[in-house]
């Protein structure tokens, strides 16, 4: 595995050094992401005949329990392997179109995507119980709901990362109105803020408190650290969530960020508000997002759903654990479990 080009200019921060600005394919801005040939994926005929009928054949179970599928579907898997060199070597999204799923039930097109995602990588448990196939969904449990989590409401989310090496996303239904999707690069980011305030950049290199989400309920600890922006062995990685950030910041039981850190974090999503640095796009019926946590960050407007059951914004998710993933810092431990590359990690430990 290639890593990150540094080049010869660097910054220098309490000992440590890193590049002034990542040389990479994982630096895209803006619009720029639509024109890379990693980018759209069309199915083909073929490969949507394939879907349908391995479909056809699947019982219905839960995806997790479904066997291998019984047919040939060495296309896809070409396809799909180079979607998982694309998304660690390459911009790090990709938007895959021409999914079969008005041709099949919605189990059926759960166990398909299930099984398409783990030609990516092994899927790792979304809730405490240990669910590996999310829905997305408002599911109106109420603000103060403990069970109440980002992708189960209809609010607008900040620009984050997921614990996962690469979140994958099969659209069954879209909003009445809203719920656009928006990227950046996180290597982009770092280049601006690298370029505009090298000061907060140190910052924002430095280990951050987390308090565990609500629904983490299988994780012993309370509490991790981990940084915004890390190299390891000159691979880049970029992970944020700053709601679990702010929780930590305002419990009274960690060391409260500094003035800087503030500043930075702040900084940190103004820049990503600046839309030239911003890919925003909907996801369509049939559409599947696959995308690097660790070189992309992204979110969701809000949106209005239909009154009819069977029309609300419905998506599938899973988070994956890639065999060709990049080593991360030893901070991501706590969070990730092990931070060696191609290591299995990530996911909530079931309760």
């Amino acid at each position: 595995m290639a890593a990150d080009q540094q080049p010869r200019e660097t910054n220098e921060s309490g000992g440590m050094k890193y590049p002034a600005q990542i040389e990479s394919r994982s630096v895209w801005q803006g619009d720029e992401l639509a024109a890379r040939g990693d980018w759209m994926h069309q199915l083909q005929v073929e490969e949507v005949n394939q879907l349908t009928s391995a479909g056809e054949n699947l019982a219905g179970h839960p995806p997790e329990h479904e066997v291998d599928l019984a047919i040939d579907l060495k296309p896809l898997a070409d396809r799909m392997q180079r979607i998982q060199n694309d998304l660690e070597h390459g911009s790090g999204a990709t938007l895959v179109r021409g999914f079969p799923v008005e041709s099949l039930s919605t189990a059926r097109t759960g166990g398909i995507f299930w099984s398409l995602a783990k030609q990516l990588g092994v899927p790792v448990s979304q809730t405490a119980s240990g669910s590996r196939l999310f829905d997305v969904r408002d599911a109106a449990f109420g603000k103060e709901d403990v069970r109440t989590r980002g992708p189960n409401t209809r609010k607008k989310l900040s620009f984050h990362t997921d614990r996962c090496d690469v979140i994958g996303f099969l659209c069954l239904q879209q909003a009445k109105d809203g719920g656009e999707n928006h990227l950046v690069s996180s290597a982009a980011l770092y280049n601006r803020i690298s370029a505009e305030r090298p000061d907060l950049l140190a910052a924002l290199m430095e280990p951050y408190p987390y308090q565990r989400h609500n629904v983490d309920g299988g994780n012993k600890t309370a509490y991790c650290h981990q940084p915004i922006f890390s190299f390891c062995e000159g691979h880049f990685a970029g992970s944020f969530l700053r709601v679990l950030i702010d929780r930590a910041d305002a419990s009274g039981e960690v060391a409260p960020l500094s003035t800087t850190q503030r500043e930075a974090l702040d900084y940190l999503e103004a820049t990503a508000e600046q839309p030239e640095l911003q890919y925003r796009f909907h996801l369509e019926r049939g559409d599947m997002l696959f995308l690097n946590n660790w070189t992309t960050f992204h979110r969701r407007t809000e949106f209005i759903d239909w009154p009819e059951p069977e029309r609300k914004r419905h998506l599938l998710r899973v988070w994956l654990s890639v065999p060709n993933s990049r080593p991360i810092d030893p901070l991501f431990k706590d969070n990730f479990g092990d931070t060696r590359r191609g290591a299995v990690r990530g996911g909530m430990r079931q309760r």
